[in-house]
């Protein structure tokens, strides 16, 4: 007789490069393999690009066991996760990405670490395809503690990097938690203030007031308790390309954050940068919700993780990424997501209710003080 095989040794099987980090972090966190194929199979150039070897390379360094196989064209992977080890790593990342992309799959798995996570990362820290070092810090990790993600949580910029030549550098420190708390979190509440960073680097600082400048022409009307810092980094801190940014947060009642962000461009001014974050913040405020429409697969990933109990939290209408992210979660942990209209929404379309019953997934990785 032939030993019964266990069906989690099974990989389980994705095409295409799209939603690639988002089914990496659930393979290291469900313990699924995962076999990817046809990745870019019809392009001139197939394959896997610098950035998303890169990305294979850190988690290696992150987890400890993991077992990675690229095909000789590079258009099929599997992947074996191991555990996830945390504990120092220093990693360059390719200037074709910014360190955001590389920091969103590794902060979904790194409060499940053995040790606390200790990560530096060297490359680009703002551009106009991933989240910020910025938005990361002032958005990303405050919704990590909804989940009791708290002490010793940080991201410390220590360089800036603007594309195309990089030079930034960031810290990430993570502490290591049993089990996620259960998320109840139904009212969207009030904007009560906004607050934002303006930086430039390898310009003139006063483009840094210019942007804050515009963005107060139109937020004023709305709001009086507003606080924009001028973040101006100079010589070697600045990186090795010039670049500005403007990155808005604002905050209810209840502590709901939303998020809008611009990265300047060849041809445009610091008023036209700062005039696309602010009107950005406030098409995203109009939609509602307690959580910004970058971060619904974050917060929805934690609730399936959380505690045995129904996790429940109002947002907007999900994204083409949210969608999919629900169903790859129902493929790595067998959870559904009941959704409905959210009771005396105010908003068009109408604010959502998602709720699950968490799976109590518990860090059996982690070592005991």
């Amino acid at each position: 007789m032939t030993p019964a095989t266990d069906p989690t040794d099974t990989p389980l099987s994705f095409s295409g490069h799209e939603y690639f980090r988002q089914r990496l972090a659930l393979s290291v966190l469900s313990g699924r393999p995962v076999r990817i194929d046809k990745i870019r199979s019809a392009d001139a150039n197939p394959g896997l690009r610098d950035y998303e070897v890169s990305l294979l390379r850190l988690l290696e360094r992150v987890t400890n066991g993991t077992v990675i196989e690229i095909s000789v064209t590079g258009t099929t992977i599997l992947l074996k996760p191991g555990i996830i080890a945390g504990g120092p790593v220093t990693h360059e990342c390719p200037l074709s990405r910014s360190i955001g992309y590389f920091l969103e799959p590794v902060i979904m798995i790194a409060p499940f670490s053995k040790r606390p996570l200790d990560l530096t990362l060297r490359g680009v820290t703002t551009d106009d395809n991933d989240l910020s070092a910025d938005m990361i810090r002032t958005v990303t990790l405050p919704h990590l503690e909804l989940f009791g993600i708290s002490d010793g949580l940080e991201l410390r910029i220590k360089k800036r990097g603007s594309p195309p030549l990089g030079g930034g550098e960031v810290q990430f420190l993570c502490p290591v938690i049993k089990q996620a708390k259960t998320l109840n979190f139904v009212d969207p509440g009030k904007i009560k203030r906004i607050r934002g960073i303006s930086h430039a680097v390898r310009v003139s600082p006063q483009f840094s007031n210019r942007m804050i400048e515009a963005s107060r022409s139109v937020l004023n009307q709305f709001i009086p308790d507003i606080y924009l810092y001028s973040d101006v980094y100079k010589g070697d801190d600045g990186g090795k390309s010039p670049g500005y940014a403007l990155t808005l947060l604002a905050e209810s009642t209840t502590g709901a954050l939303r998020c809008s962000e611009a990265v300047s461009k060849p041809g445009a001014t610091p008023e036209d940068i700062a005039l696309q974050s602010t009107y950005s913040l406030l098409t995203e405020i109009e939609r509602g919700g307690c959580i910004d429409r970058l971060h619904q697969p974050f917060v929805l990933l934690y609730m399936v993780l959380g505690s045995e109990d129904v996790g429940r939290c109002v947002m907007s209408e999900p994204t083409a990424r949210t969608i999919q992210f629900l169903r790859d979660i129902k493929e790595f942990f067998g959870i559904s997501f009941k959704i409905a209209p959210h009771r005396g929404s105010m908003t068009n379309p109408p604010e959502l209710l998602f709720a699950c019953y968490g799976t109590g997934y518990v860090n059996a990785n982690r070592t005991l003080a």
